[in-house]
């Protein structure tokens, strides 16, 4: 995930959020979206304003929303484990993360109107629940990177009530000690998980309707880019939609993980011309 380029004074996104909470009623219910299926998996067509809305009609509904980042290291993995593309395609919201999503939706002839990244739409989250009141725990990272996520937020965001954090585990045979965790920092409304993919969104699919949690995002490394561990890319490296490229020259051991990105390409470009011949 990562953090949108531009960002409005807080005057301005505190207007604006409150402008999508009223919107929020008017948002369709999951799976009556349109969405777009690339290579198997289901991407929703949200833009920013529309995706925060469905995440406050959430909260204000108190009906657990699974929202997922799909890119295109997602789709790939999706395609091998048929389990995690079942959890993927029964989400509330899978937002269209990842640019070479929107890329192959346009090849393929569909389209998806906004690049909705998930960093910017966890910190448009984090603004409107400051003033709204909204409950945040975070579970997952390494380390405490948690709880200095937690205190960097809380002073980014005054306001921000963060009831929680821990590293947690995203093993099956510990979901009961880490609900009870979570259970004992009292109401929670908004629950981020960084276990990276596939176990962040398997973990949130067996987990969230128990702890009737409204939001869970699955939110990989963000906690290092919140908690300062990690730098983020320039803002021109990130309006050219390089912030991949910047990542693996950072993070040089991502190298294994890039090599899905050549054959997502290949198999997007096939579906596109087998459509399209198809069509003609």
């Amino acid at each position: 995930m990562a953090e949108r380029t531009s960002a409005a004074p807080p005057t301005r996104n505190a207007e604006r959020a409150t402008r999508n909470a009223q919107r929020a009623t008017r948002n369709p219910e999951p799976g009556t979206r349109n969405s777009v299926d690339v290579l198997g998996v289901r991407v929703d067509d949200v833009t920013y304003a529309e995706a925060l809305g469905v995440l406050l009609q959430a909260i204000e509904a108190r009906v657990p929303h699974v929202v997922t980042t799909p890119n295109p290291e997602f789709v790939m993995l999706a395609r091998r484990d048929a389990s995690f593309r079942a959890v993927l395609n029964r989400a509330a919201l899978n937002i269209p993360d990842g640019i070479g999503l929107i890329l192959a939706a346009r090849l393929a002839g569909a389209g998806l109107r906004e690049h909705v990244q998930g960093t910017d739409l966890v910190l448009m989250l984090a603004e409107a629940s400051a003033r709204l009141g909204y409950r945040w725990y975070l579970l997952g990272g390494r380390g405490d990177v948690a709880h200095r996520a937690a205190r960097a937020l809380s002073a980014r965001f005054p306001g921000l009530l963060v009831a929680g954090a821990t590293a947690g585990s995203p093993r099956r045979d510990d979901d009961a000690a880490t609900q009870a965790a979570i259970r004992a920092a009292g109401r929670v409304d908004v629950l981020l998980v960084a276990y990276g993919a596939p176990q962040q969104e398997l973990w949130l699919d067996r987990n969230l309707a128990d702890l009737e949690i409204p939001v869970g995002i699955g939110v990989g490394g963000v906690f290092d880019y919140f908690s300062g561990a990690v730098p983020r890319a320039p803002g021109w490296v990130r309006r050219l939609h390089f912030e991949w490229l910047y990542r693996l020259i950072r993070q040089p051991w991502r190298w294994r993980r890039q090599l899905a990105l050549p054959v997502f390409a290949a198999l997007a470009l096939g579906h596109a011309v087998r459509r399209r011949l198809r069509r003609g």
